[in-house]
């Protein structure tokens, strides 16, 4: 773990490409089918309204495009190293095949991009999907991300998250047949979430093989049902210290290779309802090194 207390991304990237990547997030124009009715409408709880990729590109522009913009709004510290073009928004891979196909290979063509990372749900990926992705996969650099979020069926039902657990369980299986890296998202301090739960699902997602993992407290943005939910509901937010302490529990039952990708996440600051806290994402980050360090503990110290 180059002698870090857990395994980064950016240490992964210096393992593999020897440099520093970064990653320039792209609008493919998709929905979602929790959103147009196929499995459910609304949704995600916690979703914006640009599902879930605030900083994403235009998706009124072709991606070569976007891939440009991307590139200019990070070129004075980073002008001229590669990237990975992250297919963030919605839902990437619920689309027509020949559309998939060519925007993913568009942004492969590019000559600063050294791979791909595509955002979609477990319950998107029927076999001609998967055939693309492992096509993909023999020739460049390629991993998907699976919102999971939670095993709590009672916190499943609240999310509107609109698929069972099972069907995470068999899309990783399916993904991992074929050697296809996966992201598996988990939020922490969902509405009547429990430590114990969210500490299961993390056990999960390292039963499940999962190459990385994304760990985010729940983020309460303005004009989002779950708002309106807050708004009514008033459930407990995770303090600082409660989400630091929880993100240092699941780091040591986490697998020794698996690749941290995230250990808080971001919010626009001016839609950010709660926790306020975690807009000051170095302080958080800090904490979490800080409660490594007290603790004399490090990433799969209980595995």
């Amino acid at each position: 773990m180059n002698n870090r207390r857990f395994f980064s991304l950016n240490d992964y990237f210096k393992d593999k490409f020897n440099e520093k990547i970064y990653k320039v997030s792209l609008d493919g124009g998709f929905t979602c089918p929790n959103r147009d009715g196929k499995v459910a409408t609304g949704g995600c709880l916690f979703c914006s309204e640009s599902g879930s990729g605030d900083f994403a590109g235009n998706k009124t522009e072709s991606i070569n495009s976007q891939i440009e913009q991307q590139l200019n709004l990070i070129k004075d510290k980073f002008p001229t190293g590669k990237v990975i073009a992250y297919f963030q928004n919605f839902t990437n891979t619920y689309g027509e095949i020949k559309h998939l196909r060519k925007i993913f290979y568009e942004a492969l063509a590019h000559e600063r991009v050294i791979g791909i990372a595509i955002g979609t749900r477990p319950d998107c990926l029927p076999d001609e999907v998967l055939d693309l992705l492992s096509e993909i996969n023999e020739k460049y650099f390629l991993w998907i991300e699976l919102g999971l979020q939670t095993i709590d069926e009672k916190v499943i039902k609240i999310i509107n998250r609109a698929y069972s657990t099972d069907v995470y369980i068999d899309a990783m299986k399916k993904l991992n047949l074929r050697n296809i890296k996966v992201v598996t998202h988990l939020i922490l301090g969902l509405p009547e979430e429990s430590k114990k739960g969210t500490f299961n699902a993390a056990l999960l997602v390292a039963r499940e093989k999962s190459w990385g993992i994304k760990l985010h407290s729940l983020h309460i943005l303005k004009a989002t049902p779950l708002a309106r939910y807050y708004e009514k509901q008033k459930f407990k937010v995770l303090t600082k210290e409660e989400y630091i302490e929880m993100i240092v529990d699941i780091i040591e039952v986490l697998p020794k290779d698996m690749v941290i990708h995230r250990l808080t996440g971001d919010g626009k600051s001016e839609d950010v309802i709660e926790p306020l806290w975690s807009l000051n994402k170095r302080d958080v980050l800090n904490g979490i090194e800080k409660e490594l360090k007290n603790r004399n503990t490090h990433q799969g110290k209980k595995e």
